[in-house]
């Protein structure tokens, strides 16, 4: 499997970062399977810290480490996926104890959804119902040193 790491910078070994805010997945390092996810991140992330936008490269072998690892897996924006990612972003790791947590990325447009939803301002019903007519990239989330154990580095690109 091949995945990808949007960055400012080349990550030739990555490593567990505790972020300023709450993510999806919980603590970890992200990586996605679509690259064009990682090249807009790279974006973003340049231009909250500065540098020049970078795609990082990796590949795993996910039937060797998914079956060495504690893997959660959400196949579909779910109700339980829904709970999972707003306790996550309410500061909240659900995810405490997994190597790998896989499944679909909530990007901007997914967020206001959320918040919404969190708000109170929508039902789960409505959250989840507008979440199915939205397109949702997969990321990969390596939330222990074991998972990161499984993860080859194979190049970095400057993307403009």
């Amino acid at each position: 499997m091949v995945l990808y790491h949007g960055s400012n910078v080349e990550v030739k070994e990555p490593r567990i970062l505790k972020s300023s805010h709450a993510l999806d997945f919980g603590p970890g390092f992200y990586t996605t399977l679509n690259r064009d996810q990682a090249v807009d991140f790279a974006a973003k992330v340049v231009l909250r810290k500065g540098g020049v936008p970078v795609v990082n490269e990796y590949e795993i072998d996910e039937n060797i480490s998914f079956g060495f690892c504690d893997v959660l897996k959400f196949d579909q924006p779910n109700e339980v996926w829904l709970d999972f990612v707003c306790s996550c972003r309410e500061g909240v790791n659900v995810a405490e104890g997994r190597d790998l947590v896989f499944g679909p990325v909530a990007n901007d447009d997914v967020y206001r959804t959320l918040t919404l939803y969190r708000e109170g301002e929508i039902t789960k019903s409505e959250a989840l119902a507008r979440l199915k007519i939205k397109q949702l990239y997969n990321q990969l989330v390596f939330a222990t040193e074991k998972a990161l154990s499984f993860i080859r580095f194979r190049k970095s690109e400057v993307v403009a």
